[in-house]
């Protein structure tokens, strides 16, 4: 880990190199439509700059991916992890019958540039950049598509452009304050904050309720996809298990599916761990037993003391 990259994520301002992450563009009059009817969250209300977080989930609910859609003035982009870039361009593709939808797969070509940390707004602004004030608002500056969206929880910006054009923002960025990061120091600020990332805290084995991401459904949209599943869930009112942080009392972080017990029985499996160095012990998340989900519930790793953090709960989209 670039140590230096770290301190600046949590303390000033960092950039960071995410060119992998998918980048799915669609044109056509019947886009709306198509994504409205194939997400949990409701695009036929977006406007050109605006944008929402949402899944895609198969017919039994569970969670094929998630996405940034942001709404363009004649077309969506959607952003996503560089896991699941391809299969939900095929899975759109899949449902495209007589629409008027054209997907284009744009990762091999644009580049992610993520800006965060508490004066990312700052450095934005001395290069010249707009800065979107909405969560997931989305503006265009010279080459570049601005969104205001983090991946670690601190304050930040995605940043799409040319490949070609990376090289030349990266100066600028550097000119203006912001200091490299790597990946593994954005994984460890993440994990600090109980960000979850699809493809190891959300899979397909999960219920969007599980997540506790809730800010990705909206209630009132109408028919979608896996859409009966969410409302079965949520008129009987329970799961039985949840999505929370762990801090763990020890330096070595166990292995995704390591179990968690309270009084020797089952609590809690975790989904990522990291070591913090910042709070000198192993921070995670990990999907825990309703009746042992309240912040504070102590558990354990064998003989490792751990104990439930709180998560930042969203309110539903709608």
């Amino acid at each position: 880990m670039n140590s230096t990259g770290y301190k600046a994520l949590r303390e000033q301002a960092a950039w960071g190199d995410f060119n992998g992450r998918g980048k799915i563009k669609l044109t056509g009059k019947d886009r709306a439509r198509l994504l409205h009817a194939m997400t949990t969250n409701h695009i036929r209300q977006l406007t050109p700059g605006s944008g929402v977080y949402a899944f895609f989930l198969n017919v039994q609910g569970r969670i094929l991916g998630d996405a940034n859609i942001f709404c363009m003035p004649d077309y969506f982009l959607l952003d996503t992890e560089p896991e699941t870039a391809e299969k939900l361009y095929q899975h759109l593709k899949k449902f495209i019958i007589a629409d008027d939808v054209t997907p284009e797969d744009l990762t091999p070509t644009l580049s992610t540039i993520a800006v965060e940390g508490p004066k990312s707004r700052e450095v934005l602004l001395s290069v010249g950049a707009p800065v979107p004030e909405a969560d997931l608002a989305i503006a265009l500056w010279e080459t570049c598509s601005v969104a205001r969206a983090s991946l670690t929880g601190e304050p930040g910006f995605l940043l799409f452009l040319p490949i070609e054009a990376k090289s030349d923002l990266i100066q600028r960025l550097e000119s203006a304050g912001a200091v490299a990061a790597d990946a593994e120091a954005f994984r460890i600020v993440r994990l600090e904050h109980g960000k979850p990332r699809y493809g190891h805290d959300i899979t397909e084995r999960n219920l969007a309720q599980e997540t506790q991401q809730m800010q990705a459904v909206h209630f009132q949209k109408g028919c979608y996809l896996g859409q009966e599943i969410v409302e079965r869930v949520r008129s009987r009112g329970h799961v039985n298990r949840v999505l929370m942080p762990l801090h763990l009392e020890t330096t070595e972080p166990p292995q995704p599916g390591t179990k968690l017990t309270v009084d020797n029985q089952p609590a809690a499996e975790i989904s990522s761990s990291v070591y913090s160095p910042a709070l000198d012990k192993v921070v995670g998340l990990g999907y825990v037993r309703v009746e042992f989900a309240k912040p504070g519930t102590r558990l354990a790793w064998d003989s490792v003391p751990a104990e439930v953090q709180t998560m930042e709960i969203h309110a539903p989209a709608g």
